[in-house]
């Protein structure tokens, strides 16, 4: 079939640039490559999204996922390695773990929204029109015309891996009220997905309870990424009661082998027997990214690993969430991969993939692929 070396062969951009608004959004198999007997690639099946007269996509209520939370201003040195005081310049990159879900999403093809709040200020207007340029539905955000929009200062060292500043202080995020959900687009999500720094201080934390709430008693599936920040919580034993907090309302929970170590306190998050201390009587997936390495996935049923892809990182900054939007766009579509193995880990090397290419370039938002990106370096690895 033809259309299998088009839509490889037509991908020219880099991983940073934004999609154009086009209903190309088409089904793609491989029946037509041929590779070696003992290599398998992901079986995808994103649904065609529609698209209105001005260019902003038509929500599919089937397969939307909405994320709930922070969305800032990520600075991200120019060069490695160096103290944030010792950084020449900066490059000013969108970020805030459940934006880079939602835009992730729609990066790929599938459906999301944005739940949160910004400032009313320059760079709150940035993010909103970055949010409609991803096609992803901003009807849930707000603007706060007495807080700012928060920033954070992200050192990369060497290897590509961060520490973080935080300016937020409060920042606009933080103030986000119940009285100002939008719990119609939450009922019509299939996935609602959220982290934790939503819960370090009110009235946000409020909020993010009674979203989560409506979402669960609407039969919503629940996807939980604890994306630890230590210094933005009182202490470390304050962050770890306020992420298991809600581990048990969660039917989805992604973490790293730090947050392991973390909420187990000292444990070692390599062993299964651990890992499956933390999976709770209605957790439907646990899922483990271990970076370069791949990612681990355990069920009620079976557990395994993915191998990732290796790539020269440049900048770790969104890469989990890639991940997340590389899984969630196709649970979105298709809830029954999480009872079929082979399946599942199809979805999860792509999913892996999408993280792999994420961290080639600098800053979050800017960095996340299209699926034709994805496709096409799983493509490159096997063939």
């Amino acid at each position: 079939m033809a259309r299998h070396s088009t839509a490889f062969g037509s991908f020219t951009g880099s991983v940073s640039s934004y999609p154009t608004n086009s209903p190309n959004n088409f089904s793609l198999t491989y029946s037509s490559i041929k590779l070696p007997s003992s290599v398998s690639l992901p079986r995808l099946n994103f649904k065609v999204k529609a698209f209105s007269g001005d260019g902003v996509s038509e929500t599919k209520e089937s397969s939307l996922v909405v994320c709930f939370g922070e969305m800032l201003i990520d600075f991200v040195p120019t060069i490695n390695g160096l103290a944030l005081a010792e950084a020449p310049a900066f490059k000013k990159a969108p970020g805030g773990a459940p934006a880079n879900v939602a835009v992730g999403i729609a990066r790929l093809g599938g459906s999301s929204a944005f739940i949160g709040k910004v400032g009313e200020d320059e760079f709150g207007y940035m993010l909103a029109d970055i949010l409609k340029e991803n096609n992803v539905n901003s009807d849930g955000m707000r603007f706060d015309p007495s807080a700012r929009t928060a920033l954070a200062f992200v050192t990369l060292r060497s290897d590509g891996e961060r520490e973080f500043m935080f300016y937020r202080n409060p920042s606009a995020d933080m103030l986000l009220q119940e009285a100002e959900l939008d719990f119609d687009l939450i009922r019509k999500a299939k996935i609602f997905h959220y982290g934790s720094i939503s819960l370090i201080t009110e009235p946000c934390k409020s909020a993010h309870i009674a979203a989560a709430k409506a979402a669960k008693d609407a039969g919503v599936v629940l996807s939980y990424d604890p994306n630890l920040r230590l210094p933005l919580w009182p202490s470390a034993e304050k962050a770890r009661e306020g992420i298991l907090s809600i581990w048990e309302t969660a039917d989805i929970i992604k973490i790293s082998k730090e947050e392991i170590s973390f909420l187990t306190k000292g444990e070692d998050p390599n062993n299964d027997e651990v890992v499956r201390k933390l999976f709770h009587p209605n957790l439907k997936l646990l899922l483990v990214t271990e970076g370069p390495d791949g990612c681990r996935y355990y069920t009620k049923d079976f557990n395994g690993k993915v191998q990732g892809l290796k790539v020269d990182a440049v900048d770790t900054t969104g890469a989990g969430d890639a991940f997340v939007a590389g899984t969630l766009s196709q649970l979105a579509v298709n809830l029954s991969l999480l009872e079929k193995e082979d399946q599942l880990r199809d979805a999860l090397r792509f999913a892996n993939a999408c993280g792999a290419l994420t961290v080639m370039e600098r800053g979050a938002i800017p960095a996340l692929p299209t699926r034709e990106a994805v496709l096409n370096a799983i493509f490159k690895s096997v063939s």
